[in-house]
């Protein structure tokens, strides 16, 4: 079977390694006679697995002690709304920075729960850009300050963090996770859906301290609060374990890969290579993103006319490139460069995008 050079934004590329694992194991694990989607969640065969997906998220995240590592349902999403729901306390106000959609939705979802405030926003520039942090007006009661790590639409990346002081910082690193090591003690909670850089669809990793887990509002549905799954080892409903144990596997082809900084320095490749070519090819190509807040992970340019873009994408799918095609909000081309897309793939699509129209 020849596979395709995968560029889907999400859900999208997983390491061959862990999907060859899965296939090899599917009707059988381990031995037991049973494929792991057929385990029950509270036996032996499944637990071993659930709690080393959690010890490779804290041994490839750092994760410190104080901080419990969460597998959630209904993506991050659903977590737009599960953040206020439990940190948001009756006379509070939370600040969220709007650098796309994805944080805008999220500080729609709080203004429906309490109050909400823009701290800091790049709208009036097509976001362009990430906020530098001076433009940035956090007020020092909030209940906690939101921001968007990654923007998968816009192809813009946080790529330094704001200092909220004592204003716990939460953060949806949805698209880029894992993309590079990070000091996970900056943050109060982290939450990212899966499938763009770490598994399947149907997933959720929360990272979250355990002060605010403790702190956490009482007045909700119990399903909701962030305690109920902490106390449960997520295990309080039955979760997503073929999810899970596919994020175990790709997690361990990280860690066989090198970990976190491995990975940093061959991302760091990927995103140089397209932003090369794009700049190269300015009487075709054009990147609407300021080059200090262009996305790692996410890589968008336009071409001169529609035409051309139909033309592009259609040739890019004959050499067998897919999901290169921008989101409905942008338009232009998207390439999703997110840790399973190999080295080789981007190499090929650098040398189209310098060669395309010559």
């Amino acid at each position: 079977m020849a596979r395709v050079m995968n560029f889907n934004p999400g859900p999208a590329a997983l390491p061959l390694g862990a999907l060859e694992r899965a296939q090899k194991e599917l009707l059988d694990l381990g031995g037991t006679g049973m494929s792991v989607m057929e385990h029950s969640h509270r036996g032996k065969a499944y637990e071993a697995i659930h709690n080393e997906a959690i010890a490779l998220t804290r041994e490839l995240l750092g994760v410190p002690d104080n901080y419990d590592v969460l597998f959630l349902q209904g993506g991050a999403s659903q977590q737009f709304a599960v953040v206020p729901l439990n940190l948001l306390a009756p006379g509070k106000s939370a600040d969220y920075v709007i650098t796309g959609n994805w944080s805008q939705k999220a500080y729609k979802e709080a203004k429906i729960l309490g109050s909400a405030r823009v701290a800091g926003s790049t709208e009036n520039e097509k976001y362009a850009r990430i906020p530098k942090l001076t433009e940035l007006e956090f007020d020092p009661n909030a209940a906690y300050a939101h921001i968007t790590s990654n923007n998968t639409i816009y192809g813009t990346q946080w790529q330094q963090f704001p200092d909220t002081g004592n204003v716990p910082l939460v953060v949806d690193m949805s698209s880029d996770i894992m993309w590079a090591p990070i000091d996970v003690s900056r943050f109060a909670l982290i939450y990212a859906g899966a499938q763009k850089n770490i598994g399947p669809s149907g997933l959720v990793l929360v990272i979250i301290r355990k002060d605010l887990v403790a702190a956490g509002r009482r007045d909700i549905s119990t399903i909701f609060q962030y305690r109920t799954h902490a106390e449960n080892n997520s295990l309080y409903n039955t979760p997503p374990t073929f999810s899970i144990y596919l994020l175990r596997n790709v997690l361990d082809e990280l860690k066989r890969a090198g970990g976190l900084s491995a990975m940093e320095k061959v991302n760091r490749q990927k995103a140089k290579l397209i932003y090369e070519a794009v700049d190269a090819r300015r009487d075709i190509f054009t990147c609407p993103v300021e080059k200090d807040s262009r996305s790692f992970m996410n890589a968008v340019f336009t071409l001169k006319t529609p035409e051309l873009e139909a033309e592009f994408l259609a040739e890019a799918q004959r050499r067998g490139m897919v999901g290169l095609k921008g989101h409905r909000l942008f338009g232009g081309i998207r390439a999703s460069i997110y840790n399973a897309v190999s080295l080789e793939w981007v190499s090929a699509l650098a040398d189209f995008v310098r060669s395309f129209r010559q």
